[in-house]
């Protein structure tokens, strides 16, 4: 089975067919970026871009991918240079422990690409699937407005 993963195509080896599209980035392929929490699509750690729409990797079968463009983590910067989120994410020191962070910014690439100009519920409201312990919530509405190119509303 092949997969269109980042740009490229991606070979996945046999005995994986079964597996969930998360075990087959990490382990069979190698792209560790995106994360395992839950295992139930409930916190986020595992979004990826299918077909530029956020999705939760580890509910996703493999079959469910096949003949779509898959995007992780690692396939958002361009060379050296960093998406837009991924950059506003470091200016606005949004990461603490960093665990949650790739389902975030592939998050709010989606919200982005979405809905160019959120408000803060917007926002607030494409972000709540996204479970972070660290507090950083008013960091990362800041960081999606820089790229939007608004000013970031009030701390919360």
């Amino acid at each position: 089975m092949n997969l269109t993963i980042n740009g490229r195509s991606q070979n996945v080896p046999a005995g994986w067919e079964d597996e969930s599209l998360l075990w087959v980035l990490r382990e069979a392929i190698g792209l560790v970026g995106t994360k395992f929490g839950c295992g139930v699509g409930l916190c986020g750690a595992c979004t990826v871009l299918v077909d530029g729409a956020a999705q939760r990797a580890c509910l996703l079968p493999l079959h469910a991918v096949q003949g779509r463009e898959v995007t992780t983590i690692e396939g958002l910067a361009r060379g050296d240079t960093l998406h837009p989120v991924q950059q506003a994410w470091l200016d606005e020191a949004v990461p603490q422990c960093g665990y949650c962070q790739s389902g975030q910014i592939v998050g709010a690439v989606a919200l982005l690409r979405s809905v160019p100009q959120p408000s803060d519920a917007q926002i607030d409201d494409a972000m709540a699937g996204h479970l972070c312990r660290c507090g950083t919530q008013h960091r990362v509405r800041a960081a999606i407005h820089r790229v939007a190119g608004q000013p970031a509303g009030p701390k919360r």
